[in-house]
This record gives structure tokens, sequence and C-alpha cells, in this order.
């Protein structure tokens, strides 16, 4: 069949409709981020804020009550094992204490002379006593006494020298309570300050009370401590704590240096604790104690860190970026773009990081997945790769 021409130029003209509309309504490619699925070391880790402290701390506390002598030591000076650190000077007394305490002592003392002749009075009834059991001891073995009257004689000799006993702890706690007494009297009024001395070699790391004032016993006076020995003290979530194992690595960043610090794992305290959040959720968090593999002398007592927990870590593994990740039914899904096109995928996940996963089966090394897919993505899609 021949066609005309003018049905020759109408099925042309109708197949450039065709093929203009074809263009015009065909949907462009979406745009879309993408990443590489390749190999490389990771790490998962767990990130921490914390503080410095120092290792075996000292407080130095006050031993009596009085008056502390202002201290010429500065906080950093170096101290050893026995320098005095403070003075604390006891309050005198004034007529009427004085009198108090004087006559405590003397009751004391009388107390005491009267324990001494008790036990001299208890050495020689027992004595006596001693020489009469001996004395039966003999008339009873020739059968000039009955065995009754002998084991008397001998009974109140064993009770006599009980008696004894009693009487010569009874000098001994009188002996105590006198001393003591009189020690206040002469204490209160000697005007001797007490010294506080260091108990190890170390530097001084606060000076709780530096003017002179009166204080309590018991009151701080200085931290002493070696500053050489620092260990970090990082707080986590109770559920998170579980994770960590003595011996991980510790990676320590922000504390106002320019490199990273290593550090390990030393302890997990065993009990929680309770902790408000910035939101106000009350939170059960655990103490990590973590040691510096090298002294860094620019990092102090008390400083603020940050740091990361490395629970595990690999060299060499297949791994693609978090955010291209999905959740299918049971699975974990992503897209590859293969010519032009995402391709849905199902991949089996081995060690999850921060950033990166590792792929144990669904793609290879080489190839480009899809970052942050979203939700009219389908599969087949054509896009359109941005790095």
């Amino acid at each position: 069949m021949v066609l005309s021409k003018t049905q020759r130029i109408a099925g042309v003209s109708f197949a450039a409709v065709a093929l203009i509309l074809f263009f015009v309504f065909k949907p462009s490619a979406l745009p879309v981020d993408s990443g590489d699925v390749q190999r490389g070391p990771l790490e998962i880790t767990l990130d921490a804020e914390g503080v410095t402290r120092v290792n075996d701390r000292f407080i130095i506390a006050a031993p009596v009550t009085g008056k502390l002598v202002r201290t010429k030591f500065e906080e950093g000076d170096s101290v050893r094992k026995g320098m005095m650190v403070a003075a604390i000077l006891p309050p005198e007394l004034n007529t009427r204490e004085y009198r108090e305490a004087s006559a405590k002592a003397a009751s004391a003392r009388a107390v005491y002379d009267e324990a001494i002749a008790r036990e001299r009075r208890a050495m020689l009834n027992f004595a006596q006593a001693e020489r009469h059991s001996g004395r039966y001891r003999r008339l009873y073995s020739e059968g000039a006494v009955s065995k009754e009257v002998f084991e008397v004689a001998d009974n109140e000799t064993g009770v006599l020298k009980k008696e004894v006993e009693a009487a010569r702890s009874g000098v001994k706690g009188a002996q105590f309570n006198f001393e003591a007494l009189q020690a206040m009297v002469d204490g209160k009024i000697s005007g001797k300050p007490v010294s506080v001395v260091s108990p190890v070699d170390g530097r001084i790391l606060k000076i709780h009370e530096k003017s002179e004032r009166v204080i309590n016993a018991g009151s701080p006076i200085v931290d002493i401590g070696d500053p050489s020995a620092i260990e970090i003290v990082l707080d986590v979530l109770s559920s998170d704590a579980v994770r960590v194992q003595p011996g991980n690595r510790v990676v320590i960043r922000d504390w106002g240096g320019e490199k990273e610090l290593q550090g390990a794992v030393k302890t997990i305290d065993p009990a929680a604790f309770t902790k408000i959040s910035a939101l106000g959720i009350e939170e059960k968090r655990v103490n990590i104690i973590a040691v510096l593999k090298e002294y860094e002398p620019l990092l102090g007592d008390n400083f603020r860190i940050q740091a990361k927990i490395v629970l595990r870590e690999a060299a060499h593994v297949l791994q693609v970026p978090v955010s291209s990740l999905f959740r299918g039914k049971d699975e974990w899904h992503l897209f590859v773009i293969e010519n032009g096109k995402a391709v849905e995928r199902k991949v089996k996940l081995g060690m999850r990081g921060t950033f990166q996963a590792e792929v144990l089966a669904g793609v290879k090394e080489g190839e480009k997945v899809v970052v942050h897919p979203t939700n009219v993505l389908t599969n087949g899609m054509r896009v359109k790769a941005q790095e």
C-alpha cells in the first residue's frame, strides 16, 4: 500500500509530537547523596565527658580545735614526708575553765592514788592467803586437817589473786584518765602550737584555709598528692557501662592541648549514682576510671576533658556509611547505584560504629550507595549521584 504525501507528513508529525511529549513528561533523575563501599579501620566507641583527678589524694584535716596560723605555702609547692604544712594554736583556758579542768585533773589524781592503795592491799591479802594455803597443804598431806579445810584455803587464794588482777587494771585505767585530763590542762595553757605534717612526698594541690582563723577539729586544711599520678573519671549511662571492660583503649581529646592523649580503662565502679540530665531526666550513671599511658604535665587536677572509649576495633573491614542503612521487615537494606538507578539490596552487618558500619554480605568494595535515602526513593528509580 502506497501512502500519499499527506499521510506521510501526518505520520512524521505524529512521531515527532510523541517524541517531544516523551521527553517533556519523562521523569528527571532524583539527585541523591552518595558514599563509597570501602575497606579500612573501624572503631566502636562510647563518647563520655569527665574530669581528671590525682590518684592517692590526701586531705589533711585539723587534729584539734584552735586558731590556724597563716600558712606560708602556696598551691603547687612541693612538700616532703614529715614536713609541717600547718600549725594550730589551741585556745587558752579562762579562769573558770582552768579551775574546772584543774579540779578534774586533781580528782583523777585522787582516784589514781586510791587505785594504787587498793592494789597494794589486794597484793598483801593475796600474799597472806598464799602462805595460809601452803601451810594447810602441808597439814593436809600429814593428815592433820581435813580436805574441806584445805580446799577452802586454796579457793580463798584464787579469789584474792583475781582481786589483785582487777586492782591492777583499775590502776591503769585511773592512770590513763589522769594523764588525759592533765595533758588537757597543760596543753591549753602551754601556748605551743600543734603541728600538722605531710604524710607523703608530693605537692600541695589545694589550700582550704589559708588565712588565720579559728577552725574546728576535723576541718580540711590542705590537699596533698602527686600531680604526675593522674587518672580520668568518666561518667556514662549504666546501660553503656556494661559494655566497657578493663583494658579498653581510651582516647582523650578536647582537654586544651593540641594532641590526643592515649589511656586505658582501669576499673568500673560497682555502684551507680543518680544524675539529673540537661533535660531534667533522672539517669543512672556509672564512673569509669581510666589512666594515662604517658604523663602530660599540662594536664592538672580536676580538668574537664572529652574522651571516647574504644569498645571494639578492627584494622581492615568492608564498611558503608551508617546513614545509608534503613531497616526492612527483618533485615537491613540500602540502595546501590547501578547504571544511574537505585537498586535496593539486603545486607548483613557486623560491627556498627558512629558513622560507619561493617558489611559482611550484600555489597562489594568500590560500589556507590545512596546516603540519607528519602521516602520517595524506590527500587529501580533513576538517580543522579552527588558526592
